[in-house]
């Protein structure tokens, strides 16, 4: 299968017309006419992830994360990205991402995470346009499948996506039932408003400052801050089963293990 065509399938799955104005997913690095036999998924392109790529013998570094946000002058080894981009060429490795558009489109990242922690009756929490008919936007907000506490639902957050640990804003000892959950995979601070628009009692999401955290739960919503890595790793395992279901035999998928990138001492 040619790079152009296992483009074409991916779009299927979520079109880059479905990104945000300011993100750059799509065909960062290689050839489109370069023969794909084999594909390694990860969250981001890190040395870690293209030299397992490498080892592999990947000729797709498939990731959720744009490796190039930024234009970029010139292509120096002596710079982070600069040094990925050659190791890539160099191995003849293409790198493609997936990332706002995978966020807004049916059945990806948002409604995934939402379908991980039970929410019913989801509503889209900041929609960003319409495409073949059917609504598309960042985030989701549901009911949660019975009434929680605020120390419940972080427990049950931990547990659905595996984490080590949650940063909870609100107070843990309050025993009044949460019933309206808003999710937003990934950086979320920009969706506070948009949860408290919708009236939810409780935002899951990642990346989460202090004074946005306290603001919150002074506006009577709290916050679980699962981390941006801890939300959004499930793109992993959803797109390794999508690529085997969808292609069958025609390409290799291999992907890469859960390692979270912070830790608590």
């Amino acid at each position: 299968m040619r790079c152009e065509e296992m483009i074409q399938v991916l779009e299927e799955l979520a079109a880059q017309s479905m990104a945000c104005s300011w993100d750059n997913p799509g065909l960062l690095v290689g050839w489109r006419e370069k023969e794909i036999k084999k594909v390694y998924v990860a969250l981001d392109a890190t040395d870690q992830a293209i030299e397992d790529a490498v080892r592999e013998g990947a000729d797709l570094l498939l990731t959720h994360h744009p490796m190039i946000f930024k234009p970029m002058k010139k292509i120096d080894g002596g710079d982070f990205i600069g040094r990925r981009v050659i190791r890539l060429i160099q191995k003849g490795i293409c790198c493609y991402a997936m990332h706002t558009n995978f966020d807004s489109a049916p059945g990806c990242m948002a409604d995934l995470a939402a379908g991980r922690l039970g929410l019913t009756h989801c509503q889209i929490l900041a929609p960003e346009g319409e495409k073949d008919g059917a609504a598309y936007g960042i985030g989701r907000v549901g009911t949660l499948p019975g009434p929680l506490t605020l120390r419940q639902l972080a427990q049950r957050v931990k547990e659905a996506f595996g984490l080590p640990f949650v940063t909870v804003y609100g107070d843990l000892g309050d025993d009044r039932p949460l019933l309206s959950c808003a999710v937003s995979p990934g950086s979320g601070g920009s969706m506070i408003q948009a949860a408290l628009r919708w009236k939810a009692d409780v935002l899951v999401t990642g990346d989460i400052g202090h004074h946005d955290g306290i603001d919150s739960v002074a506006r009577q919503m709290a916050v679980i801050d699962a981390g941006h890595y801890g939300l959004e790793h499930i793109f992993v395992d959803y797109m390794e089963r999508y690529l085997k279901e969808r292609l069958g035999d025609q390409v290799q998928v291999v992907k890469a293990p859960v390692v979270f990138p912070a830790a608590v001492l």
